[in-house]
């Protein structure tokens, strides 16, 4: 888990991005230090929940293992995956995320509304790294 990107469970759960006082712009990944807008002289810079729900903007599916300087186990065999671009209309931002477990390319279409659920990234014996997953509306895990 990436401390701060993220809190809550079940309907509770939130990505979480800083919002600039001074220009209104929204980050995510969370921005700490400074204002990214390039036309915004900075100002505070405050933690706000982003939107549960957005629409899908754009959606690939990832059938080969990165190369390099992506960092896998070659010994392990590579998972498929769906990465889902999507809007968040209220803070006009696009955010990337991996797709809920068994929702695939095929599922998706542009405009769709979809809502960020907890995910699991990896886990070990002693370790389950969390994230977030997109997922449609109206679709259970």
């Amino acid at each position: 888990m990436v401390a701060g990107w993220f809190a809550g469970e079940g309907e509770d759960f939130r990505l979480l991005g800083t919002r600039c006082a001074a220009c209104s712009s929204v980050f995510f990944p969370r921005e700490d230090r400074h204002c990214r807008n390039p036309a915004c002289g900075g100002g505070e810079l405050t933690e706000v929940p982003l939107s549960r729900r957005g629409r899908v903007w754009s959606y690939t599916d990832s059938r080969y293992r990165p190369p390099s300087p992506y960092v896998s186990d070659p010994e392990l065999s590579w998972e498929p995956c769906t990465l889902i671009a999507v809007m968040l209309e209220a803070e006009r931002l696009v955010v990337l995320g991996q797709a809920a477990p068994g929702v695939t390319a095929a599922d998706l279409t542009v405009g769709m509304e979809v809502e960020v659920v907890p995910g699991v990234l990896h886990e070990d014996a002693d370790t389950t790294w969390t994230t977030w997953h997109w997922r449609p509306t109206g679709v259970k895990a």
